[in-house]
């Protein structure tokens, strides 16, 4: 049965858990609006990845694969059961990954701790569900005052406002999940932490040691990240506002201000860019959201983002699928009200020609009102170019290689679709047209802009044509025996 064009342009990642990841719960996923999933390995053993790729693969081959690592954390130590605080109390923190964490001494997996933290400096963990004030310091022990009642866990996060402590680029942890998702030909790495371009040159690196094309999403969750974000995008494929360790590494009155200038410096440079973190976060335990959360998603629609992502809404949630419904029918009504084209330079990321073609195939379509857009691409970095436009019409991306198709789940407004490579404009036409025909509900006036490339030389758009589906069709010879076949 032919489908719609496009529920909404704004993509949707969603954190898929290994007890809740079965092929039929994924696909029901898939079909209310996930477009990437994303492996959280803070949380999972290999096994454990293994079985959801192996899951999400089974499913479609559409789907993207993100494998978010550690990266350069600090957190405290397994403790026997849950630690009760009372504010007032006096409490040691100590770097001694191998100790269990007590009440008395909270131990902490950064041995070195105690070099950095200076007296007055405050400690969060958790999120801030227990708040500490350096009070001394005593080799390499620090003494602080618990500042709120609180809990605490094993295992939990430890933030350090304000102070700069030289932590490794990439744990021994996360070695072992980069060789992993190279084994398993994964589309996205999500390195967390990110505080300067060396940190996404270290796992570029290993990457690079094994010939593998996984792309970078650089996770800017603190203040050094905020601060370098210009040489962070100039290394990484894209960015995500990670606004769960970001509002506890900087004042939270602040977030919504760095998430909208992420989301526009992204934008402007061609990069995709995710906002994430608590997006729908009540959902975890109710069916519908607040109304606050439909704002937060709505405006960061508004804002343009490529797009949204799913936590424990989706991971660990009563309603996974209903968030996605949710993120998804937000998402798609606000997208009719924001705005329809991005004025911005053409750029040159794929070459002057191509560029330029693409900026004025998205000013066509909103004009002549178009159906969609058709464009082919090699590596897909011209469908990148644009989608940054923004423009309001789906943009039919063929895709001569799997991966490219899967990179590209996280483009916003792209439908992407694998074909194997025609050497002719004609040829690339026709079966262009044949697949929107089966595939879509279409009708004979509805325009179409077509852009292809330099078939030859494989070097993005040289070729653009507008026209209806009667006369592309037409014009492409697809008969009826070709919409049977």
């Amino acid at each position: 049965m032919a489908k719609s064009l496009l529920k909404k342009r704004t993509k949707i990642v969603a954190t898929i858990s290994d007890r809740n990841c079965e092929p039929a719960f994924l696909r029901k996923l898939h079909e209310a609006g996930m477009d990437v999933v994303r492996v959280n390995s803070a949380h999972l053993d290999t096994e454990g990845v293994r079985k959801i790729v192996g899951n999400v693969r089974s499913i479609s081959d559409q789907i993207a694969i993100l494998l978010d690592t550690k990266g350069p954390e600090i957190r405290t130590t397994s403790c026997n059961e849950p630690l009760k605080f009372l504010k007032g109390e006096t409490v040691k923190v100590a770097g001694n990954a191998s100790a269990l964490t007590t009440h008395g001494v909270i131990n902490v997996n950064y041995c070195d701790i105690a070099k950095y933290v200076p007296e007055g400096a405050v400690i969060l963990i958790d999120d801030g569900e227990l708040e500490i004030k350096i009070t001394g310091r005593e080799g390499k022990t620090l003494t602080g005052r618990i500042e709120n009642d609180g809990i605490l866990g094993s295992r939990k996060t430890v933030n350090i406002p304000q102070v700069r402590i030289n932590l490794p680029s990439v744990s021994e942890r996360d070695l072992g999940f980069i060789d992993l998702a190279v084994e398993l030909d994964i589309e996205f790495i999500a390195h967390s932490f990110v505080r300067s371009k060396e940190d996404v040159m270290a796992v570029q690196r290993l990457l690079d040691k094994r010939s593998s094309a996984i792309k970078i999403i650089a996770k800017i969750e603190n203040q050094q990240g905020v601060d370098n974000l210009a040489e962070i995008m100039d290394h990484s494929y894209g960015i995500m506002v990670a606004r769960g360790d970001l509002a506890i590494e900087v004042p939270f009155e602040r977030i919504p201000g760095i998430q909208r200038n992420i989301i526009a410096r992204c934008i402007e440079k061609r990069k995709p860019v995710i906002v994430a973190t608590q997006m729908l976060h009540s959902m975890i335990q109710n069916p519908r959201p607040t109304r606050a959360e439909v704002s937060d998603v709505a405006n960061a629609v508004y804002s343009q983002t490529d797009a949204l992502m799913l936590s424990g809404e989706t991971a660990a949630g009563k309603y996974p699928v209903e968030a996605v419904r949710t993120m998804t029918r937000i998402a798609s009504e606000t997208e009719r009200e924001k705005d329809q084209y991005l004025e911005m330079p053409a750029g040159t990321l794929s070459g002057p020609v191509s560029a330029y073609l693409a900026k004025v195939a998205v000013k066509t379509s909103i004009r002549i009102k178009a159906r969609a857009i058709l464009a082919d691409t090699v590596n897909g970095t011209a469908i990148r170019n644009m989608a940054a436009f923004r423009g309001i019409n789906p943009v039919i991306s063929h895709c001569y290689s799997h991966r490219t198709m899967r990179e590209l789940a996280l483009s916003y407004g792209v439908i992407p679709i694998f074909i194997e490579k025609k050497m002719t404009v004609d040829e690339f036409i026709h079966v262009s047209v044949r697949e929107l025909l089966k595939n879509y509900s279409m009708k004979d006036s509805d325009i179409i802009v077509v852009l292809a490339g330099n078939f030859s030389r494989g070097t993005g758009f040289s070729f653009i044509e507008v026209g209806t589906i009667d006369y592309l069709r037409e014009r492409a010879g697809v008969t009826e025996h070709d919409l049977m076949a």
